[in-house]
């Protein structure tokens, strides 16, 4: 019997979601969790990696079983799991539903916060310029729908059978001092987000234009894209099967 799990996490602590050796994972932290609960050895997988850093306020998992769960399971993983990874449910599927390839689509923000708040030091990228210009990033993200290919903000070293992605939104939406930048995609590449935001900055600095985002993307060169900006910004929201 297939089950989902969803969940959230601070990935403060965690080297990703993927187990990695001599690391932690939250990965790691589920598989352990579950595994005692059903007494027997359990790997989950997940809808998809975030990065080190990376936090997430909507996961899906899913893992085997050969009989139902019995009881109140979220409860009971949430008693073994750490403060910062949070089970809101888990619900039977059909055995052929896969967390990770069944998914048609994954939203992520990258929260920005012009000027400082101690209150948001581990969740977003405090920047001290006020000269941003929304509204030319907003120009510049709509050519993202324009693109398959997104190898200029993909990591170099990566194994991947291609950098296609089908973006459907990108967008930078402002509320005083906050400023997140929304997207959404079929899949996204290896640190992809961080850089596009840090490339899109730089438009909203004036140190390159819109017709200058586009060359980059056309280049599917990461060295002339701009700066990787910090993990903790960055949430994966949504994820839609």
């Amino acid at each position: 019997m297939r089950y989902f799990i969803e969940l959230s996490y601070n990935g403060k602590k965690y080297h990703g979601w993927q187990i990695q050796p001599d690391v932690i994972s939250v990965q790691e932290k589920l598989n352990k969790a579950v595994s005692t609960i059903l007494q027997q050895k359990i790997e989950v997988v997940g809808a998809g990696r975030t990065d080190t850093g990376v936090h997430a306020s909507q996961m899906f998992a899913h893992f085997d079983v050969d009989s139902e769960l019995k009881g109140d399971t979220s409860h009971k993983l949430n008693s073994l799991l750490p403060a910062d990874i949070v089970v809101y449910r888990v619900f039977l599927v059909d055995d052929e539903k896969h967390a990770r390839f069944n998914a048609i689509s994954r939203s992520y923000e990258y929260k920005i916060w012009l000027g400082r708040n101690p209150f948001l030091l581990d969740f977003s990228w405090q920047i001290h310029s006020q000269n941003l210009d929304v509204s030319l990033m907003n120009d510049a993200s709509k050519l993202l729908l324009e693109y398959t290919d997104f190898q200029t903000f993909s990591k170099v070293k990566t194994d991947v059978y291609t950098y296609n992605c089908n973006v459907m939104e990108a967008v930078w939406k402002q509320n005083g001092n906050e400023l997140v930048f929304c997207i959404t995609a079929n899949r996204f590449l290896r640190n992809m987000v961080r850089a596009i935001v840090g490339t899109l900055v730089d438009v909203g600095l004036g140190k390159i234009t819109k017709e200058d985002f586009r060359t980059i993307i056309e280049s599917k060169n990461r060295g002339n894209a701009g700066l990787s900006v910090p993990a903790k910004g960055l949430f994966l929201t949504k994820i839609k099967y």
